[in-house]
């Protein structure tokens, strides 16, 4: 059995899926980070720091799989506990093998067994890992209480590497000999201030329950990347924590999450500001819309949780479009699109907008038809001053870089102050339709003056 890469119309490559799975703190996110030889993983010696699951491609002797990382499971009644036990069994019906990691220097407890038992009821061929026997010597007398499963174990040191010989072998045995590639896709960032719905919006897009969701403020602590499928497209949906002020940032889990969603932020093609229509966008999110022009990346405005702002103000798309024109003043032409993760209002709009913005990301044109433009537009306005002498263009060219950025060669490049720039932008807008899309006009000095 294989597991599609995601949800949405269209064809899905099928990948098997493998997931880690056991109680908190035991070394499941150190194991994520060793097979897909990353550091998407948080690894942090505190419970709880996995909460969503995280899925990577991974490649093993020539054998391409999916690895999951999961939350640990533990008896604890809390909200969070009981939502990622919820979550993580739910998910075990789309995976194809389990490796269950225990932890040796703690013996074998109650969760160890439920954890088994779990295992053992998905029908799923599993392995148990027992980590942190850091003592080579004492491996047999450590894993020895484990073998009362009647089931494969392992004694391994994550830490030192020692013993994952045996891990890659029990899984490579089991891995389909077709070496399946994916093809690279739109990376996609949900950024936004924490329960604007970032989480609940994804699990929408996707179809099933992958994200934790909950009223508690910054339960997403890690930066979630999911292979998604739309129309053919290939997509990578990154779901990150809440950015907040940076002197709100209380907790040392907290900063090193905002870390990771602005190192999701750089690494992203497009990004999905979300913003809860009920309270419409304040400065926060202007200043997390300063960071995306920053970074110049793609974005689009997503107006969440419609269903209940229709029942509080029936105009509430007019005060919205109001509020957006007066906080991003900077980038009024920021693509917008209102949706509701509750009831999937406007998911496919949400969607079909990403490619739309991806296409305008890949904008050519050619070098004739840009200086035809450029020669027509710059007689619209006086042209600059740069002491007593007008600023003289030569031509202009596209640069490779995303989004599209432009260079125009001048006598006098320190004359073209930013409204002229913001003029030249507009125009280039209106002509070749790059409304939303953070242009750059760079100035530079002819070689020939």
């Amino acid at each position: 059995m294989t597991a599609s890469i995601g949800q949405g119309s269209g064809s899905s490559q099928l990948f098997t899926r493998v997931a880690i799975v056991g109680r908190p703190n035991v070394g499941k996110s150190t194991l994520f980070n060793i097979l897909t030889e990353t550091r998407k993983a948080l690894v942090k010696d505190q419970p709880g720091v996995t909460r969503d699951i995280l899925i990577e491609e991974a490649e093993l002797w020539g054998r391409t799989f999916q690895l999951v990382d999961t939350g640990g499971i533990t008896e604890a009644a809390d909200l969070i506990s009981s939502l990622i036990r919820e979550q993580v069994i739910e998910f075990l019906n789309e995976v194809d093998l389990l490796l269950v990691v225990m932890d040796g220097r703690a013996g074998l407890m109650t969760e160890d067994r439920e954890m088994v038992r779990i295992a053992s009821e998905s029908g799923k061929p599993y392995l148990i890992i027992v980590n942190k026997l850091d003592r080579e010597h004492e491996v047999d007398m450590h894993t020895a209480e484990f073998h009362e499963f009647s089931q494969e174990v392992v004694g391994v040191s994550f830490e030192q590497r020692r013993g994952l010989s045996q891990v890659l072998e029990w899984l490579y045995d089991r891995l389909p000999e077709e070496n399946l590639q994916m093809e690279p896709g739109i990376r996609i960032a949900f950024l936004g201030k924490p329960n604007a719905g970032k989480s609940s919006l994804i699990n929408s897009l996707l179809g099933e329950n992958r994200m934790i969701v909950s009223p508690i403020a910054g339960t997403t602590t890690d930066a979630v990347e999911t292979p998604f499928l739309f129309d053919n497209k290939k997509m990578i949906l990154v779901d990150t924590a809440g950015l907040r002020r940076q002197g709100r940032q209380d907790e040392e889990l907290e900063v090193i999450s905002s870390f990771k969603s602005r190192e999701s932020l750089r690494r992203s093609d497009i990004v999905l500001l979300v913003i809860d229509c009920l309270i419409g966008p304040v400065e926060q999110d202007a200043r997390i819309m300063q960071l995306i022009l920053e970074n110049h990346k793609g974005v689009i405005l997503v107006a969440n949780k419609i269903d209940l702002a229709e029942e509080k103000n029936p105009e509430y798309k007019k005060w919205f479009r109001d509020k957006v024109e007066r906080v991003f003043h900077f980038f009024t032409d920021v693509p917008l699109v209102f949706t509701s993760a509750e009831t999937g209002h406007g998911v496919r709009a949400l969607l079909q907008e990403v490619l739309k913005v991806s296409d305008k990301l890949d904008f050519r044109i050619p070098t004739s038809a840009l200086n035809d433009f450029f020669f027509e537009t710059i007689r619209k306005a006086p042209a600059p001053v740069h002491g007593n002498n007008n600023v003289k263009f030569y031509y202009l060219t596209q640069t490779f870089q995303k989004p599209p950025a432009f260079i125009a060669f001048a006598n006098s490049p320190q004359g073209v102050d930013p409204s002229y720039r913001r003029f030249l932008v507009k125009q280039m807008k209106e002509k070749f339709d790059l409304w939303g899309i953070p242009l750059r006009i760079f100035v530079m000095k002819s070689r020939s003056d």
